[in-house]
Protein backbone atom coordinates (compact mmCIF):
# COMPACT_ATOMS: atom_id res chain seq x y z
CA UNK A 1 0.00 0.00 0.00
CA UNK A 2 1.31 3.40 -0.65
CA UNK A 3 1.62 6.25 1.70
CA UNK A 4 -0.20 9.59 1.03
CA UNK A 5 2.65 11.74 0.80
CA UNK A 6 3.90 9.30 -2.13
CA UNK A 7 0.48 10.22 -3.90
CA UNK A 8 1.06 13.71 -3.20
CA UNK A 9 -0.56 14.07 -0.30
CA UNK A 10 -0.10 16.63 2.66
CA UNK A 11 -2.41 17.94 6.10
CA UNK A 12 -3.29 21.44 5.24
CA UNK A 13 -3.49 23.86 8.35
CA UNK A 14 -6.22 24.51 10.55
CA UNK A 15 -6.76 28.01 9.00
CA UNK A 16 -7.50 26.41 5.22
CA UNK A 17 -10.29 26.62 4.12
CA UNK A 18 -13.28 23.84 5.62
CA UNK A 19 -15.65 21.58 3.57
CA UNK A 20 -17.17 20.62 6.93
CA UNK A 21 -16.49 20.03 10.97
CA UNK A 22 -16.85 16.57 12.27
CA UNK A 23 -18.18 16.04 16.08
CA UNK A 24 -19.39 13.10 18.19
CA UNK A 25 -22.59 13.45 20.81
CA UNK A 26 -21.35 12.35 24.21
CA UNK A 27 -22.61 9.10 25.33
CA UNK A 28 -20.00 7.83 28.08
CA UNK A 29 -21.82 8.78 31.54
CA UNK A 30 -18.46 8.21 33.42
CA UNK A 31 -16.48 10.57 31.57
CA UNK A 32 -18.87 13.21 33.01
CA UNK A 33 -18.75 13.68 36.36
CA UNK A 34 -21.43 16.54 36.20
CA UNK A 35 -23.82 14.28 34.08
CA UNK A 36 -24.63 13.57 30.07
CA UNK A 37 -26.83 16.52 30.25
CA UNK A 38 -24.42 19.44 31.10
CA UNK A 39 -22.08 17.87 28.42
CA UNK A 40 -24.46 17.82 25.77
CA UNK A 41 -25.56 21.26 26.36
CA UNK A 42 -21.83 22.41 25.67
CA UNK A 43 -21.79 20.37 22.96
CA UNK A 44 -24.33 21.39 21.62
CA UNK A 45 -23.36 25.19 22.12
CA UNK A 46 -19.82 24.44 20.37
CA UNK A 47 -21.85 22.73 17.36
CA UNK A 48 -24.45 25.89 17.10
CA UNK A 49 -20.86 28.48 17.77
CA UNK A 50 -18.86 26.47 14.69
CA UNK A 51 -22.03 26.08 12.47
CA UNK A 52 -22.48 29.79 12.43
CA UNK A 53 -19.59 29.38 9.61
CA UNK A 54 -19.30 26.14 8.36
CA UNK A 55 -21.72 22.47 7.90
CA UNK A 56 -21.34 20.11 11.01
CA UNK A 57 -21.87 16.95 11.19
CA UNK A 58 -22.61 15.13 15.10
CA UNK A 59 -22.32 11.65 14.90
CA UNK A 60 -24.62 9.77 17.50
CA UNK A 61 -26.54 6.40 18.47
CA UNK A 62 -29.02 5.52 15.70
CA UNK A 63 -31.84 6.34 18.52
CA UNK A 64 -30.78 9.35 19.54
CA UNK A 65 -31.28 10.73 16.18
CA UNK A 66 -34.51 13.34 16.59
CA UNK A 67 -33.09 14.44 20.06
CA UNK A 68 -29.17 15.24 18.81
CA UNK A 69 -30.84 16.90 15.91
CA UNK A 70 -33.15 18.88 18.29
CA UNK A 71 -30.97 19.71 20.46
CA UNK A 72 -28.43 21.26 18.05
CA UNK A 73 -30.77 22.72 15.81
CA UNK A 74 -31.24 23.38 12.08
CA UNK A 75 -27.28 24.39 11.21
CA UNK A 76 -25.76 20.31 12.20
CA UNK A 77 -26.78 17.84 10.63
CA UNK A 78 -26.45 14.37 12.12
CA UNK A 79 -25.12 10.96 10.84
CA UNK A 80 -25.46 7.65 12.61
CA UNK A 81 -22.56 6.21 13.79
CA UNK A 82 -22.11 4.07 17.25
CA UNK A 83 -18.84 5.26 19.36
CA UNK A 84 -17.72 4.74 22.45
CA UNK A 85 -16.63 8.21 23.24
CA UNK A 86 -17.06 11.62 22.16
CA UNK A 87 -13.45 13.18 21.75
CA UNK A 88 -13.69 12.89 17.46
CA UNK A 89 -9.97 14.71 17.03
CA UNK A 90 -8.54 11.89 18.53
CA UNK A 91 -10.28 8.83 16.73
CA UNK A 92 -11.80 10.99 13.31
CA UNK A 93 -9.41 10.57 10.44
CA UNK A 94 -6.73 13.10 9.75
CA UNK A 95 -7.95 14.88 6.50
CA UNK A 96 -4.80 15.34 3.58
CA UNK A 97 -5.38 16.69 0.57
CA UNK A 98 -3.47 16.67 -3.13
CA UNK A 99 -2.73 19.73 -5.78
CA UNK A 100 -5.84 18.05 -7.68
CA UNK A 101 -8.24 19.06 -5.39
CA UNK A 102 -8.56 15.54 -3.81
CA UNK A 103 -9.07 15.01 -0.35
CA UNK A 104 -8.35 11.53 1.64
CA UNK A 105 -8.12 10.31 5.53
CA UNK A 106 -5.34 8.45 7.22
CA UNK A 107 -7.00 6.79 9.39
CA UNK A 108 -4.85 6.25 12.79
CA UNK A 109 -4.83 3.56 15.14
CA UNK A 110 -6.55 3.79 18.49
CA UNK A 111 -5.98 2.70 21.92
CA UNK A 112 -8.28 4.85 24.43
CA UNK A 113 -4.93 6.95 24.96
CA UNK A 114 -2.82 4.32 26.61
CA UNK A 115 -5.73 2.38 27.51
CA UNK A 116 -7.24 4.86 30.32
CA UNK A 117 -10.14 2.35 29.86
CA UNK A 118 -10.95 -0.73 27.96
CA UNK A 119 -14.04 -0.52 26.00
CA UNK A 120 -12.91 1.63 22.84
CA UNK A 121 -13.29 -0.93 20.39
CA UNK A 122 -16.38 0.87 18.36
CA UNK A 123 -13.88 4.06 18.39
CA UNK A 124 -11.07 2.44 16.15
CA UNK A 125 -14.14 2.05 13.66
CA UNK A 126 -14.79 5.82 13.66
CA UNK A 127 -12.58 6.99 11.31
CA UNK A 128 -12.81 3.93 8.18
CA UNK A 129 -16.85 4.77 9.11
CA UNK A 130 -16.73 8.57 8.36
CA UNK A 131 -14.44 8.15 4.84
CA UNK A 132 -17.27 5.68 3.92
CA UNK A 133 -19.69 8.35 4.36
CA UNK A 134 -17.60 10.66 2.79
CA UNK A 135 -16.57 8.52 -0.42
CA UNK A 136 -12.94 9.18 0.65
CA UNK A 137 -10.16 7.13 0.54
CA UNK A 138 -8.78 5.73 3.36
CA UNK A 139 -4.89 5.61 4.52
CA UNK A 140 -4.42 3.02 6.92
CA UNK A 141 -1.49 4.15 9.63
CA UNK A 142 0.44 1.27 11.01
CA UNK A 143 0.55 3.37 14.60
CA UNK A 144 -1.03 4.69 17.27
CA UNK A 145 -1.94 8.28 17.07
CA UNK A 146 -4.37 10.82 18.20
CA UNK A 147 -5.08 13.70 16.13
CA UNK A 148 -5.07 16.04 19.45
CA UNK A 149 -1.09 14.77 19.81
CA UNK A 150 0.00 17.36 17.07
CA UNK A 151 -0.40 20.39 14.92
CA UNK A 152 0.67 21.15 11.52
CA UNK A 153 1.59 24.28 9.48
CA UNK A 154 0.14 23.05 6.55
CA UNK A 155 3.86 23.93 5.19
CA UNK A 156 5.95 20.74 6.24
CA UNK A 157 5.95 21.47 10.19
CA UNK A 158 4.99 19.17 13.09
CA UNK A 159 4.36 20.55 16.87
CA UNK A 160 3.92 17.34 19.31
CA UNK A 161 5.35 16.30 22.73
CA UNK A 162 7.77 13.82 23.53
CA UNK A 163 5.72 12.87 26.98
CA UNK A 164 2.58 11.55 24.54
CA UNK A 165 4.19 10.72 21.09
CA UNK A 166 7.41 8.56 22.86
CA UNK A 167 4.86 7.45 25.71
CA UNK A 168 5.69 3.30 25.49
CA UNK A 169 1.55 3.24 25.80
CA UNK A 170 1.47 3.84 22.40
CA UNK A 171 3.63 3.17 20.04
CA UNK A 172 6.42 0.87 22.22
CA UNK A 173 7.86 -0.82 19.48
CA UNK A 174 8.37 2.25 17.30
CA UNK A 175 11.31 4.30 18.35
CA UNK A 176 11.68 8.32 17.82
CA UNK A 177 12.70 8.16 14.49
CA UNK A 178 10.74 5.32 13.16
CA UNK A 179 7.15 7.80 14.48
CA UNK A 180 8.69 10.73 12.43
CA UNK A 181 9.36 8.70 9.06
CA UNK A 182 5.46 7.84 9.54
CA UNK A 183 4.37 10.92 10.17
CA UNK A 184 6.37 12.19 7.40
CA UNK A 185 5.02 9.65 4.73
CA UNK A 186 1.20 10.14 6.10
CA UNK A 187 1.12 13.67 7.16
CA UNK A 188 3.63 15.08 4.29
CA UNK A 189 5.97 16.82 7.30
CA UNK A 190 9.39 17.00 7.00
CA UNK A 191 10.12 18.79 9.97
CA UNK A 192 9.43 18.48 13.80
CA UNK A 193 9.24 20.58 16.66
CA UNK A 194 9.79 17.97 19.58
CA UNK A 195 8.37 20.41 23.24
CA UNK A 196 8.87 18.00 26.42
CA UNK A 197 6.16 17.80 28.28
CA UNK A 198 2.07 19.22 28.25
CA UNK A 199 -0.11 20.35 31.12
CA UNK A 200 -0.02 18.79 34.20
CA UNK A 201 -2.25 16.15 35.02
CA UNK A 202 -3.01 15.69 31.43
CA UNK A 203 -5.12 12.21 31.12
CA UNK A 204 -3.74 12.31 27.44
CA UNK A 205 -0.26 12.40 28.75
CA UNK A 206 0.51 15.41 27.05
CA UNK A 207 -1.92 16.28 23.73
CA UNK A 208 0.26 19.75 22.10
CA UNK A 209 -3.56 21.03 21.82
CA UNK A 210 -3.54 21.65 25.72
CA UNK A 211 -0.72 23.50 25.35
CA UNK A 212 0.21 25.06 22.05
CA UNK A 213 -1.24 25.73 18.36
CA UNK A 214 -0.09 26.96 14.93
CA UNK A 215 -2.39 30.51 14.15
CA UNK A 216 -0.83 31.56 11.02
CA UNK A 217 2.72 30.74 8.95
CA UNK A 218 5.40 31.36 11.41
CA UNK A 219 3.15 32.04 14.64
CA UNK A 220 2.85 29.89 17.48
CA UNK A 221 0.41 30.95 20.47
CA UNK A 222 1.73 28.67 23.64
CA UNK A 223 0.28 28.66 27.42
CA UNK A 224 2.51 30.00 30.35
CA UNK A 225 2.23 30.23 33.76
CA UNK A 226 3.35 33.36 35.92
CA UNK A 227 3.24 31.44 38.93
CA UNK A 228 6.94 29.83 39.76
CA UNK A 229 4.59 27.20 41.77
CA UNK A 230 2.81 25.64 39.86
CA UNK A 231 4.58 22.24 38.56
CA UNK A 232 3.48 23.92 35.02
CA UNK A 233 6.11 26.40 35.04
CA UNK A 234 9.06 24.84 34.07
CA UNK A 235 7.84 22.57 31.54
CA UNK A 236 6.34 25.89 30.31
CA UNK A 237 9.02 27.83 30.00
CA UNK A 238 11.13 24.78 28.38
CA UNK A 239 8.27 24.55 25.54
CA UNK A 240 8.73 28.19 25.32
CA UNK A 241 12.60 28.47 24.96
CA UNK A 242 12.13 24.93 22.56
CA UNK A 243 9.82 26.88 20.20
CA UNK A 244 12.28 29.96 20.09
CA UNK A 245 15.07 27.79 19.35
CA UNK A 246 12.91 25.72 16.56
CA UNK A 247 13.05 26.54 12.90
CA UNK A 248 9.48 25.62 10.66
CA UNK A 249 10.30 23.67 7.50
CA UNK A 250 10.51 27.17 5.62
CA UNK A 251 13.78 28.10 7.68
CA UNK A 252 11.54 30.62 9.62
CA UNK A 253 12.36 31.02 13.14
CA UNK A 254 9.18 31.06 14.82
CA UNK A 255 7.13 34.20 16.25
CA UNK A 256 5.99 33.01 19.77
CA UNK A 257 3.14 34.28 21.56
CA UNK A 258 2.35 33.60 25.16
CA UNK A 259 -1.05 33.49 27.17
CA UNK A 260 -1.29 32.79 30.55
CA UNK A 261 -3.41 29.96 31.87
CA UNK A 262 -6.99 30.68 34.08
CA UNK A 263 -6.46 29.81 37.92
CA UNK A 264 -6.40 26.38 38.67
CA UNK A 265 -9.22 24.45 39.26
CA UNK A 266 -9.73 20.62 40.09
CA UNK A 267 -12.12 17.88 39.95
CA UNK A 268 -11.94 15.23 42.21
CA UNK A 269 -8.52 16.34 43.27
CA UNK A 270 -7.26 16.12 39.80
CA UNK A 271 -5.88 19.48 38.10
CA UNK A 272 -8.61 20.81 34.68
CA UNK A 273 -6.73 21.74 31.82
CA UNK A 274 -7.76 25.05 31.31
CA UNK A 275 -6.40 25.81 28.23
CA UNK A 276 -7.16 28.76 25.49
CA UNK A 277 -5.26 27.08 22.44
CA UNK A 278 -7.88 24.56 22.89
CA UNK A 279 -10.02 26.50 20.31
CA UNK A 280 -11.80 25.58 16.96
CA UNK A 281 -11.20 27.73 13.46
CA UNK A 282 -13.53 27.97 11.60
CA UNK A 283 -14.09 29.64 8.07
CA UNK A 284 -14.11 32.99 8.92
CA UNK A 285 -14.26 32.76 12.77
CA UNK A 286 -12.66 31.26 16.25
CA UNK A 287 -14.85 29.15 18.52
CA UNK A 288 -12.73 29.50 21.55
CA UNK A 289 -12.93 28.56 25.39
CA UNK A 290 -14.30 30.54 28.59
CA UNK A 291 -13.31 29.15 31.79
CA UNK A 292 -15.39 31.57 33.98
CA UNK A 293 -11.88 33.24 35.14
CA UNK A 294 -10.76 36.99 34.75
CA UNK A 295 -8.27 35.56 32.23
CA UNK A 296 -11.14 34.94 29.96
CA UNK A 297 -11.00 38.39 28.93
CA UNK A 298 -7.00 38.50 28.13
CA UNK A 299 -8.13 35.32 25.76
CA UNK A 300 -10.37 37.26 24.12
CA UNK A 301 -8.71 40.85 23.14
CA UNK A 302 -5.54 38.43 22.28
CA UNK A 303 -7.59 36.37 19.92
CA UNK A 304 -9.12 39.31 18.39
CA UNK A 305 -5.54 40.85 17.60
CA UNK A 306 -4.33 37.24 16.35
CA UNK A 307 -7.31 36.64 14.27
CA UNK A 308 -8.21 40.14 13.30
CA UNK A 309 -10.04 39.00 10.14
CA UNK A 310 -12.44 36.43 12.00
CA UNK A 311 -15.24 36.36 13.97
CA UNK A 312 -14.73 35.55 17.58
CA UNK A 313 -17.18 33.19 19.20
CA UNK A 314 -16.27 32.60 22.98
CA UNK A 315 -18.03 29.56 24.51
CA UNK A 316 -18.60 28.52 28.14
CA UNK A 317 -16.32 25.11 28.21
CA UNK A 318 -15.81 24.28 31.48
CA UNK A 319 -18.73 20.89 31.45
CA UNK A 320 -15.97 19.85 28.33
CA UNK A 321 -13.25 20.91 30.99
CA UNK A 322 -14.35 18.43 32.96
CA UNK A 323 -14.43 15.07 30.69
CA UNK A 324 -10.88 15.74 29.99
CA UNK A 325 -10.75 17.71 26.85
CA UNK A 326 -11.83 21.18 25.63
CA UNK A 327 -13.29 22.43 22.39
CA UNK A 328 -10.19 21.46 19.65
CA UNK A 329 -10.38 17.84 21.57
CA UNK A 330 -14.33 17.40 20.16
CA UNK A 331 -13.99 18.40 16.64
CA UNK A 332 -12.25 17.41 13.46
CA UNK A 333 -12.28 19.92 10.26
CA UNK A 334 -12.68 18.40 7.12
CA UNK A 335 -10.52 20.07 4.47
CA UNK A 336 -12.47 21.98 1.58
CA UNK A 337 -11.45 19.45 -1.73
Amino acid sequence: MTHPAAEGFFMPAEWAPHARCWMAWPVREETFPNGLPAARAAYAEVAKAIAQFEPVTMLCPDGALADVSLACGPGVSVLPVPCSDSWLRDNAPSFVVNGKGDVAGVHWGFNAWGRNYEDFQLDTQVGRLILENQGLKRFAAPLVMEGGSFHVDGEGTLLTTEECLLNPNRNPHLSRGEIEAHLASHLGVREFIWLNKGYEQDETDGHIDEIAAFVKPGVVLTMVTDDTSDPNYPVFQDNVARLKAARDAAGRTLEVVTLRTPARQEQHGVRLTLSYTNFYMANGGIVMPLFEDPMDAEAISLFGKLFPDRKIIPVPALDIVRGGGGIHCITQQQPAA
